[in-house]
């Protein structure tokens, strides 16, 4: 089922998540809702805040970056097939140089901005079978994975942003939380009932 995605300027995009545990109500639907969701708006990545629920869960499929010319063959092949759930996930780590990459948000519409981050995270979490990992990723797979984390923790990527940027984005994203845009998918906005 498509579930809406929750608009910037709902408190729940500002809620630190709590973990869940194993016998979390429906969690195999849930998940299966968010990746219709996350595939019918055509993200990479979702997030349960996302879709109003205050927990320590989202989704990843890197697969649509496979087929970027500009990354190596290497690259390519690291993203082709990556689809991965992370429950209760904690990033250990985040080392290596800045890179500056052009970020976008199911929550935030039409508003795509460059986004400093490190390029390598370790990080610890459980995939829907509740098995344990410790893993670390680079580069795109790092970027999709510490955007989505932020989520759970109530970041939001526009809050990296240099203060001249934020006040020039204020009108768009008062916009966005009032419903005054066009969308290609159902969304869910702070001051509305319904979503639409």
């Amino acid at each position: 089922m498509v579930l809406p995605i929750v608009a910037y300027g709902d408190p729940v995009l500002r809620k630190v998540g709590k973990n869940i545990e194993k016998d979390y109500p429906k969690l195999d639907e849930l998940i299966a809702n968010m990746f219709e969701s996350m595939y019918n708006a055509s993200g990479v990545g979702l997030a349960a805040p996302q879709i109003g629920l205050p927990i320590r869960l989202f989704i990843a499929d890197a697969s649509p970056f496979s087929e970027d010319d500009e990354l190596s063959e290497k690259e390519q092949s690291a993203l082709e097939g990556f689809k991965k759930v992370f429950i209760n996930a904690q990033i250990k780590e985040e080392v290596g140089k800045d890179w500056v990459f052009n970020e976008g948000c199911l929550s935030i519409p039409d508003i795509r901005e460059d986004v400093i981050r490190k390029d390598t995270i370790t990080i610890s979490y459980v995939d829907e079978n509740f098995k344990e990992y410790t893993e670390t990723y680079d580069g795109i797979l790092a970027r999709i994975i510490q955007h989505e984390y932020d989520h759970i923790e109530g970041v939001l990527f526009t809050d990296k942003l240099s203060s001249l940027k934020k006040r020039l984005l204020k009108g768009r994203l008062g916009d966005i939380s009032k419903g005054n845009i066009k969308i290609e998918y159902r969304m869910r906005f702070p001051n509305m009932k319904k979503a639409r």
